[in-house]
């Protein structure tokens, strides 16, 4: 392949071919430009709740719900953050200005090659802590990875037709031989770094939606599968069981897979011996019936409580629970038993429990 001259990208002929690029990339800019302000936009504008921290829709809640299935160790960034809430609170407020501010410079074409590199960024972020999600497809995983390809193919074409890029470039035409807009604005480059970098972008753009699509559905080197943490069904895994003489459990649950479009209900709770042959049994009026008291949640937004017919819980709920006497004058003997808890659509969920002399 021959490379043109490192002037050609200077030549009328170039200038209209980037032209006509921006003119193909028209659409792509305003719809990742849209998606991103339209983010940022919702929390500050039409919908402000979402940043506040008294509100149901306080998007902390959503954040924890990302935990269970985050990767490369973002979830332990959530669970820092979730206990820091001077941190958690600014970083959602800066997240949301940069989904505002830099969707907007894309809708107007500004430093268009910046605001692509920021919305590629953040649409790696978002693909780690929550391309898992999807209950009956891989919503987030998609959106991700969209977003991922979209922001390369603007960094490497820049906004060369209707932006404000290009109305600054006709204004002052020493700008298209400045580095800083070549590389943060839209001047045309020469071939040789287009060529360069779309091979770059390529590479790591299939990369990042192939290896990902493995890691979360499989069908690619190995069989399709609900991924590691399941998008739809809920799990509760359940530790640090202690069972006393007087048939009072304590232990700890955590909801780490499932939808976080509606919350798990447990609505009976039994404890089972060597057996078989149920020790105890909370019915879900007995479970609903629990004092506040009863729940140590690790976090303050998504937690275990009372509900309507039981104990209820959304995603990335973690509590340490003590489930009372079943009734007075209990003596559990020595030996080895199991906590089952039922979910409301049937799912039972072990703890074995050893009762000492």
């Amino acid at each position: 392949m021959t490379t043109p001259p490192p002037d050609a990208a200077r030549s009328p002929e170039s200038a209209n071919a980037w032209r006509l690029l921006g003119l193909a990339m028209l659409t792509v800019r305003f719809v990742q430009g849209w998606i991103y302000w339209g983010g940022g936009s919702r929390r500050f504008i039409y919908a402000p709740a979402k940043l506040d921290p008294q509100a149901p829709s306080w998007m902390a809640n959503k954040f924890q719900s990302a935990m269970p299935g985050a990767i490369l160790g973002t979830s332990h960034v959530v669970n820092y953050l979730l206990h820091h809430f001077t941190l958690l609170y600014a970083g959602l407020i800066v997240f949301s200005a940069a989904e505002l501010l830099f969707g907007l410079f894309l809708l107007f074409g500004f430093m268009t090659r910046l605001s692509a590199l920021v919305t590629i960024g953040l649409s790696f972020v978002l693909m780690l802590l929550f391309g898992w999600q999807g209950a009956t497809c891989i919503d987030e995983w998609t959106m991700a990875s969209a977003n991922f390809a979209m922001g390369v193919a603007l960094f490497l074409a820049g906004a060369g037709a209707y932006s404000v890029d290009a109305w600054l470039q006709n204004r002052r035409p020493e700008l298209a031989q400045s580095a800083w807009f070549q590389w943060l604005g839209s001047a045309p480059w020469p071939f040789a770094r287009l060529e360069r970098w779309s091979l770059i972008g390529t590479a790591a753009t299939v990369l990042f939606v192939v290896l990902t699509y493995n890691y979360y559905r499989g069908s690619v080197l190995t069989p399709f599968h609900g991924g590691p943490v399941s998008p739809a069904v809920h799990h509760i895994s359940l530790s640090a069981g202690r069972l006393n003489s007087d048939g009072s459990v304590r232990f700890t649950a955590y909801l780490d897979a499932g939808t976080p479009a509606v919350p798990e209900n447990v609505v009976r709770a039994e404890l089972v011996g060597r057996d078989g042959i149920p020790v105890e049994h909370w019915s879900g009026a007995a479970l609903a019936a629990l004092p506040a008291s009863t729940f140590v949640n690790d976090y303050r937004y998504n937690r275990f409580g009372p509900g309507y017919a039981g104990i209820t819980a959304k995603v990335g709920a973690r509590a340490t629970i003590t489930l009372p006497p079943a009734r007075s004058g209990l003596s559990i003997t020595p030996g080895r038993y199991q906590l089952v808890l039922h979910s409301v659509d049937g799912h039972p969920f072990t703890l074995a429990l050893t009762a000492d002399r």
